[in-house]
């Protein structure tokens, strides 16, 4: 046989050869239960006893090192450690139990970012800590090291070499630059960190300074002289809070845009106004610089998975929640990567709930984009909401550029800056929300804000609460007329009473021939007449009255709603049931401006805002604001006002005018029936018609819907309310049979009188 044939027939052999052999080797015992032991300590079981086992190593050798544990393995290892380290063993076994913390923290789904800098700093603070120690203590002594003390063996390397060639002097200051240096790398400062620090050391440093001056000064000039030193003012916490998480990320630094109260003194208010003492001073909380980090990171992590780039750019703290401004990246097509395609806002707004999910947040809303910035707003619930008091806007540079007398205090935005409105610009507001979400208390703190800018002379306030324990709380303000109305009945006629007043101060406009009421005053003040104040009326419950009386109230908020704005009438109306028997088209149409706290569902939303958003609200005072010229509502923290700076305000108004409130001027209207205000031209159209119903019946002596209908050409479902209004005043007959002419009971032609 050829030599090639056999040798074509003993290759087949020998591979045969060579798998039985593998098969042999891979099918032994140790081999499976190697691969046993390495599946149980990769699985998330295995880890975790890993990381608990890596726990107790570290406390084991702490233990051991402190003399509380001793065994001749552990003793050897703590020896070593001692030898090494010297004073530095215990951080090096802490380190081990930190490792150990940090490693099953990651295991149990709390994902934890694994970065150099903090490692890297807590190396270069040990060193330089170990050598720094052995170099004050004793640079040339072996005997430290081998009794365990000072900086071990490496403390000795290190402290030897740098004293040899550098000396003791030039050794300490760079140790120190060392150890300064590692200690920020540990707790990740930044640059704008430590100026932060050092801005605010000067701050205090000057402010010392001149306090000390003042102080020099009074000395010098004696008694009877006194002098105010001027300090300068400090900065708010929120600011502090903006300088220290200025960067939240190293590749994308975060811009922190906070507008807060303003650092210059407010302007004095004149003594004629409640001062701002009255009311409670706020707190600024939010979000720290390792929260505002750690949520960054997760917001670009879930958008990367789900493939969309982006990057959060800039970072705004405000009182309730926490704005991160995403840039939108692009997306690569294509072979050569020269395609791009900029990834759509709907995709990063579409992913809301993912992102709620992944930040674990109660609730989250996504502005895409934010109006005036080209990024998509993330608005992150914070941990604890601020307090925002009413004191806090009132004192903003904002609300003293104000100088309308109607301008109240909103609240602050996403970016804890202080929003003011104008009521006269409105020129009326609609406020909704559910029970609890702060409605309420907004209605008091923008009473409260007109009452603290405005004499009772120059503003009159109708509060009409028939929930009757809100508005109550302002019986006795000068500025009230009369009390808070509480009755049904009688909140009615209050209505009737302020679309009199309208038509009133409309007839004297026309014979003074003034536009609105500024006009109107102007001409009064040359006369040295008393002027026309504005008149509020606040009402808490539009529900209650809705259900009562439907029809009237309508057509009187929509007749005042319509009119009022020239006469200096404006309208609050607050209600926790938006639906659409409630907050009707023709009320909506007449509400331009609008405010929705938390809402059931976003039907409601859209009732209010014609835009969902207000059902992921966190309640208590949390808000979207739609002033009557924007596109788009704006996410506000409403202010606060306590009982008692009520009743502070109240007493200092009743102590400054010092008169009791008059009787309510609706109450002489019920009086005096010849001053019944006129009918509107709706009622005096109806009464015209029933008027024509009454001659057409008796000129006819019998009488039907459809016969009414046809004669005066009407709608049949007037027609009908014709025939109910004759049938109550009795001239015609109940009905015996339905779609039968009713007899004529008073004035037909068969009647005998």
């Amino acid at each position: 046989m050829p030599r090639s044939e056999r040798r074509q027939m003993a290759r087949p052999r020998g591979q045969a050869t060579a798998s039985k052999r593998a098969a042999r080797k891979s099918g032994s015992p140790w081999s499976a239960v190697g691969q046993a032991v390495l599946k149980a300590f990769i699985s998330p079981s295995g880890q975790q006893l890993l990381a608990v086992a890596v726990i107790l190593f570290g406390l084991l050798t702490l233990f051991t090192i402190a003399g509380l544990n001793s065994g001749a393995l552990v003793n050897a290892w703590a020896r070593a450690l001692v030898f090494i380290f010297g004073w530095g063993a215990f951080p090096v076994a802490g380190l081990l139990v930190a490792l150990g913390l940090l490693w099953l923290r990651n295991l149990v789904h709390c994902a934890t970012a694994w970065r150099w800098r903090p490692f890297l700093g807590f190396e270069l603070t040990l060193i330089s800590a170990l050598t720094l120690t052995h170099t004050l203590l004793s640079t040339q002594s072996w005997s430290l090291v081998e009794s365990g003390r000072g900086g071990g063996l490496l403390g000795f390397g290190l402290s030897f070499f740098f004293v040899s060639y550098f000396g003791v002097l030039i050794t300490i200051f760079f140790m120190l630059a060392l150890l300064l240096l590692g200690l920020g790398l540990a707790f990740d400062l930044t640059g704008q960190d430590v100026k932060a620090v050092l801005s605010r050391l000067a701050a205090a440093w000057q402010a010392q300074w001149a306090t000390r001056k003042g102080e020099a000064t009074v000395d010098h000039l004696g008694a009877g002289v006194a002098v105010s030193p001027v300090t300068p003012r400090s900065r708010p916490a929120r600011a502090q809070a903006a300088e220290s998480a200025a960067t939240v990320q190293e590749e994308a630094p975060v811009v922190l845009p906070v507008e807060e109260t303003p650092s210059r003194p407010v302007a004095p208010r004149s003594s004629e106004l409640p001062p701002f003492s009255l009311l409670k001073a706020g707190r600024a909380v939010g979000m720290n610089q390792e929260e505002i980090r750690q949520k960054s990171r997760i917001i670009e992590e879930t958008l990367a998975q789900f493939g969309i780039p982006a990057t959060v750019t800039e970072v705004r703290l405000g009182p309730t929640v926490t704005q991160f401004g995403v840039s939108p990246g692009y997306v690569q097509r294509g072979a050569n990567g020269e395609e791009q395609r900029k990834v759509r806002v709907s995709q990063i707004a579409s992913l809301s709930n993912d992102l709620a999910l992944a930040l674990a947040a109660r609730s989250l809303r996504v502005e895409a984009p934010v109006p005036g910035r080209a990024v998509v707003g993330i608005e992150v619930p914070n941990a604890e909401i601020d307090l925002v008091t009413l004191r806090r806007v009132l004192e903003s540079e904002t609300y003293e550029k104000c100088k309308s007398p109607l301008c109240f205090a909103v609240g602050l935005d996403v970016a804890g800056s202080a929003i003011v409105a104008d009521l006269a610009a409105m020129p009326h507001l609609l406020i909704a929300g559910t029970t609890g979400s702060g409605k309420s208390i907004f209605v008091k703190s923008l009473a409260a804000s007109l009452v603290m800018r405005n004499a009772p002379e120059a503003l009159r306030i109708v509060a009409i609460d028939p929930k009757m324990v809100e508005l109550s709380q302002y019986n006795g303000l000068p500025h009230l007329l009369g009390r808070a109305e509480t009755d049904l009945e009688r909140i009615l006629r209050v209505l009737r009473w302020v679309a009199y007043e309208m038509d009133q101060r409309y007839k004297h406009f026309a014979e003074a021939v003034a536009r609105n009421l500024d006009d109107y005053n102007r001409k009064l003040a040359r006369k040295k007449e008393p002027l026309l104040p504005r008149i509020v009326v606040l009402i808490d419950e539009l529900a209650d009255l809705m259900m009562a009386a439907p029809d009237e109230t309508e057509r009187l908020l929509t007749r005042i709603a319509q009119m009022a704005r020239a006469t200096g009438i404006h309208l609050v109306v607050a209600t926790q049931r938006p639906s659409t028997d409630v907050v009707t088209g023709l009320i909506k149409a007449n509400f331009p401006a609008r405010i929705s706290f938390a809402t059931a569902s976003n039907v409601d939303s859209r009732v209010i805002l014609d835009s969902p958003g207000a059902e992921s609200l966190l309640g208590q005072g949390d808000m979207l604001f739609l002033p009557p010229d924007a596109s788009a509502p704006r996410r506000v923290q409403g202010c606060y006002i306590s009982d008692s700076e009520l009743e502070a305000i109240i007493k200092f108004w009743q102590k400054a005018a010092g008169a009791t409130p008059a009787q309510a001027p609706w109450e002489k209207l019920a009086e005096k029936p010849a001053l019944q205000p006129p009918l509107s031209d709706a009622e005096a159209e109806d009464e015209a018609l029933l008027e024509q119903a009454i001659a057409l019946a008796r000129s006819r002596g019998h009488i039907s819907t459809s016969a009414l209908q046809r004669r005066l050409r009407i709608s049949y479902p007037r027609a009908a309310r014709l025939m109910e209004e004759m049938e109550s005043r009795g001239i015609v007959s109940l009905e015996q049979q339905a779609g039968r002419p009713r007899r004529v009971i008073l004035g037909g032609e068969e009647d005998d009188f």
